[in-house]
């Protein structure tokens, strides 16, 4: 860890525990600040409050006090996913007290070299092949992947070295609270209209997500989709070497798809379908993470040793098993409309859909075209079933049950369908109303499969 004295004998406030918050209030006590933890859950859901407490950290927790910020603090680290409307949140914004989420903490006390991924969709697959992809044939250091993809990035940053490369993954929630936070490498990986109960506005989420390149220079790297008009004016707005990637779009440089073949500058790389995982959405991630591992001057044999065989992530077009001639895919990560579409396009086979969740007040007619393509029958449940229903019958689907629970649904979608189908998990809505977090819900989907099947998860 880098030493510095920026916050040595500051108050700190941080706004939220989980990971994020307390090992943000671990590194600001370590660099001199006094910290006290604040978070609206009671003490006995949060069990790392006992050690902090022991470290000397305050924690206030529960119902925050109305005058927390009469305390005279100097910075507030706010957890992401806590809106700037909150009262404490805005109180500190209305009184000019600087608030940093914690990457822009990790990107401070590192000398290692920094990879941003940012997008709606695909950001953890990317990281993870980007990192997989920087640690093949290396020869000093290592590369960490962190940040959004659910490892502490000031946890990482202090054990990284100037010889190793952090590839953080980055949320628009992160990305609305640095400063300095600077990457060699900025990749955006498509933007969709997500968030927007946070952001309020399309534009406010845009925005959010071009922070990533906006401490960039002329020196540094902005790896960006070129399939829509829109991400390749965006473009424009950064600083640094822009390095295209596209999929459907013709481009003269940059990685990119032609004829199912995938360039780098018109050198060839590999075919497409040597991808392990499935679907045109993963030859986006895979496009991204060409291009960053090419400028970061890796072989192609480095990045075609871990295409061709990363099984993909966990809760994203994962697949979980074979069974009687059955494909089960697990996609509990797609909680937007756009990650189903890609999902479901991804497979050439005919596909029984489990899907459903939290209703957030729209409908699913953006998928007809994909239902009407790919999905034999469809089993639903959740708040939006009905939702669902209606789309896919005008879709023409003609094999539509609705069930209580996923419990329910594995055993309905197995029963409809037939060897060589691809039975698959993936909601389009987000798990809340059912489940805690997407992470719950595609285990649940697993154990049910596991349980159907007597079978075990393949790794």
């Amino acid at each position: 860890m880098k030493s510095i004295d920026d916050y040595k004998n500051k108050k700190v406030l941080v706004l939220g525990a989980g990971k994020s918050g307390t090992h943000a209030a671990e590194t600001m006590q370590e660099l001199g600040a006094t910290v006290t933890l604040s978070d609206s859950k009671p003490a006995s859901e949060l069990p790392e409050v006992k050690e902090l407490n022991d470290r000397g950290i305050e924690t206030l927790t529960g119902e925050q006090p109305a005058d927390i910020l009469d305390r005279g603090f100097d910075l507030m680290v706010k957890n992401p996913g806590i809106p700037y409307d909150n009262p404490v949140v805005n109180s500190a914004v209305n009184h000019h007290l600087p608030i940093i989420t914690e990457v822009e903490l990790a990107a401070q006390i590192t000398d290692a070299e920094i990879v941003g991924v940012t997008g709606s969709n695909g950001k953890t697959t990317t990281v993870t092949m980007i990192t997989k992809i920087l640690n093949e044939e290396r020869q000093k250091g290592q590369a960490y992947a962190a940040g959004n993809i659910g490892i502490s990035a000031t946890e990482t940053a202090k054990k990284a070295t100037a010889d190793d490369t952090i590839v953080m993954e980055l949320s628009s929630f992160m990305l609305l609270g640095i400063k300095n936070l600077h990457p060699h490498v900025a990749v955006l990986t498509n933007i969709f209209s997500n968030h927007l109960d946070y952001h309020k506005t399309r534009e406010n989420y845009v925005n959010a997500k071009m922070r990533i390149t906006m401490n960039q220079t002329p020196e540094d790297f902005f790896v960006v989709n070129f399939d829509s008009d829109e991400w390749r004016q965006l473009s424009h707005r950064s600083q640094a070497k822009v390095v295209p990637f596209a999929r459907t779009s013709e481009i003269d440089h940059g990685a990119y798809e032609k004829n199912g073949k995938l360039y780098y500058n018109d050198e060839f790389i590999m075919n497409a379908d040597d991808i392990k995982v499935p679907g045109k959405q993963n030859v986006e991630n895979a496009l991204a993470a060409i291009a960053t591992a090419k400028v970061l001057g890796k072989s192609n044999l480095a990045i075609t040793n871990v295409l061709e065989t990363f099984t993909g992530v966990r809760h994203r077009c994962q697949f979980v098993l074979e069974a009687n001639g059955r494909r089960f895919y697990n996609d509990s990560k797609a909680t937007d409309i756009e990650a189903t579409q890609m999902a479901l396009e991804g497979f050439d086979k005919p596909v029984v859909l489990l899907a459903g969740g939290l209703d957030r007040g729209y409908t699913f007619d953006k998928l007809i075209p994909q239902f009407k393509e790919h999905v034999k029958a469809a089993v639903l449940f959740g708040e939006t079933a009905d939702l669902l229903e209606d789309s896919l019958q005008k879709a023409g689907v003609e094999h539509i049950q609705k069930v209580d629970n996923l419990d329910e649904a594995v055993p309905a979608a197995y029963a409809d369908s037939d060897e060589g189908d691809i039975v698959l998990l993936s909601p389009a809505n987000a798990s809340w109303d059912q489940f805690k977090t997407f992470e719950q819900r595609g285990d649940q989907f697993i154990k049910d499969v596991e349980k159907l099947t007597h079978k075990q998860e393949e790794h």
